[in-house]
């Protein structure tokens, strides 16, 4: 997948279309200090953009392969293009995201707004509450991003005790002991 070419693809359709947006998923960690293999882009939007993004997609070619009211999967025919995922988000979530970037990561030309540590532990704790298979890999993400200077461990813990993940958050924590 060429990262900057379909970055500079889709950003400025957000931008035309006044889209709120922000990286997610390995980029997003990338730019929080832990870089991991990825093989697609993750992008978190504002759910009023979402029917226009899929339709834009597919204009470009891209196959729809999941779509619900929170997320999309779309992944191109041509290798180059790849794969490119979405998070969509509403109301006082949205508002608490994308009020609180403090962060961006610069691919090519465009600086991308980054959500703070604790909100990729809320999206990773989701994640993981729907999908059981992947929570190998979120604890790990989560555990490095509790770990970050500055990030709030009572905002975190509160996330994880909304889910019912409380125990989770436990055994980062003893993960942590030295």
């Amino acid at each position: 997948m060429n990262f900057k070419a379909v970055v500079s693809t889709i950003i400025p359709f957000f931008q035309a279309e006044n889209c709120r947006f922000a990286l997610a998923g390995a980029f997003a960690l990338h730019a929080h200090g832990l870089s991991r293999a990825t093989g697609d882009l993750d992008f978190l939007l504002d759910s009023a953009c979402r029917e226009k993004v899929i339709c834009f997609l597919e204009g470009l070619g891209y196959e729809t392969i999941y779509n619900s009211v929170g997320y999309s999967n779309h992944v191109h025919s041509i290798s180059t293009m790849g794969r490119v995922d979405f998070i969509y988000v509403e109301g006082e979530t949205a508002e608490s995201l994308f009020s609180g970037m403090g962060r961006s990561l610069k691919i090519d030309k465009w600086s991308i707004p980054v959500p703070s540590a604790e909100h990729l532990v809320a999206l990773k704790i989701f994640a993981m509450k729907n999908d059981p298979s992947r929570t190998f890999q979120e604890m790990a993400d989560m555990q490095f991003l509790i770990n970050l200077p500055g990030t709030d461990r009572n905002r975190v813990k509160q996330y994880f005790e909304r889910y019912g993940l409380l125990e989770r958050y436990y055994e980062i924590l003893d993960q942590n002991v030295e």
